[in-house]
């Protein structure tokens, strides 16, 4: 049976784990060569936009950052067809203007976890893929307008540096990021852009702020916290949604798609033979 293709996807952070409103609703499994996705893929029409959703965390949220399989999700999204992906996740605040309740889609990203493959490659292939702008930037402006349209108070640009967690920073931590000119803190953008790029994908953030983190005395961060403030920030992007997805089905003119054109360092006749069957999709792109 041939798979249906889809151009765009969502993936929900913590709190999104479905999308109301699709029709013809379907759910499929896609294996991958790096193991199960977080979830089976939803698969539906959205403001007359076939798309894919899938929660990060699984449905019923039951992966910690560390454990979701990154790799899984995009290749069985790349496997689909999908070109455009939007990710979407909760975030603390690093400064006083990105209250929460607002939007931030950030245009940077520091990377500080360290238990989370990275990369496609490695094994009998190596690429090293261009990421001074790690985030697609006709994608981020599509997001940030359509945010706005739904009525968030949104931020454009920033910089959204990902911590390995599960715990929340500690202070010491909190101020360095502060001192760092950092806008947000999470931990599940990385490694999902890396790898959104290295399969030609086009790839933005919408970063939900739920807290301050802990650097703003008598508003430190807590699970209750976050709970709390995740509802209408949720809210908000389902409202969002149908302003975005028509804005990214059309053809693309960015760089993103063409990631892999000079990256790729690894000789042709030195190529592991098993690595180029397992990265074939990645490399065709």
């Amino acid at each position: 049976m041939t798979r249906e293709r889809v151009a765009v996807a969502v993936i929900g952070g913590s709190g999104l784990y479905d999308l109301p409103g699709v029709e013809h609703p379907r759910r499929v499994r896609v294996r991958t060569p790096f193991g199960a996705p977080s979830d089976d893929i939803a698969l539906g029409t959205l403001a007359g936009v076939r798309c894919a959703f899938l929660p990060r965390h699984g449905r019923g949220h039951r992966l910690l950052p560390s454990e979701v399989p990154a790799r899984a999700n995009i290749y069985a999204l790349k496997s689909l067809g999908v070109e455009r992906v939007l990710g979407v996740g909760a975030v603390g605040s690093l400064r006083e203007e990105f209250a929460p309740g607002h939007f931030l889609v950030p245009d940077q990203v520091v990377d500080r976890t360290h238990l989370r493959p990275s990369t496609f490659f490695g094994g009998g292939i190596v690429a090293h893929v261009a990421l001074d702008r790690p985030l697609c930037p006709a994608t981020a402006a599509e997001v940030a307008a359509a945010a706005r349209k739904a009525g968030a108070v949104t931020h454009e640009g920033g910089t959204y540096v990902c911590m390995e967690g599960p715990g929340f920073s500690t202070k010491a931590e909190s101020e360095f990021h502060r001192s760092q000119g950092f806008s947000v803190v999470g931990m599940t953008l990385a490694p999902e852009y890396k790898l959104a790029r290295e399969a030609g994908m086009c790839y933005a953030s919408v970063s939900l702020v739920t807290d301050h983190d802990v650097w703003k005395d008598g508003e430190e961060v807590s699970a209750a916290k976050v709970v709390e403030t995740l509802g209408a920030n949720v809210a908000r992007v389902k409202k969002m949604l149908p302003f975005l997805l028509p804005r990214l089905a059309g053809p693309r003119d960015c760089a993103c798609g063409h990631a892999l054109r000079d990256a790729v360092f690894t000789a042709p006749a030195a190529r592991s033979s098993a690595v180029k069957r397992r990265l074939a999709l990645i490399l065709g792109s």
